[in-house]
């Protein structure tokens, strides 16, 4: 059988609360979301008869253990805030959760998954995969996605 390049795509699902700082509608309060991740590599599925991975490009579990340590294990049930937000409330934050990641964005669905997006892209650079899409819902039916062949610049 020819090799031919492929695409696997794996699927997660979290819930994270967040707050937009100093936005102008109801999302400047705290409120929670179940996010849908979805995130396809690219390849070549190793063809050698020999290997215990032979037709795969990338095992399953593999993936979901990539996944899982470097986006899933931050980000569940996790209250995530810019960290604009003023020194006097963030000590409140922590009251309420023992989760709080304060990051240098607004965390907006789009700015959560650019976050995600350059994560993985490291670590998948590290192994020989190339990130091919991300795709974050923040709701069922509204999502951010990006994908490697819209970008202007070649990786």
């Amino acid at each position: 059988m020819q090799n031919q390049f492929t695409r696997v795509t794996k699927e997660f699902k979290f819930d994270m609360a967040h707050a937009l700082f100093n936005y102008d509608g109801p999302c400047k309060n705290i409120h929670g979301h179940t996010y849908r991740l979805q995130v396809t590599v690219g390849g070549y599925a190793n063809q050698d008869p020999q290997h215990t991975k032979c037709g795969m490009l990338i095992d399953f579990g593999s993936l979901n253990k990539i996944i899982t340590e470097n986006v899933i294990n931050k980000f569940d049930h996790a209250l995530v805030l810019n960290e604009a937000v003023p020194a006097s409330l963030r000590a409140g934050c922590y009251a309420i959760s023992e989760k709080v990641h304060f990051v240098s964005f607004q965390p907006t669905c789009e700015n959560l998954l650019m976050q995600i997006r350059f994560t993985l892209q490291r670590v998948f650079d590290e192994i020989g995969f190339i990130l091919q899409a991300v795709r974050l819902y923040e709701t069922p039916n509204s999502w951010a996605e990006w994908r490697k062949e819209d970008q202007q610049k070649a990786f």
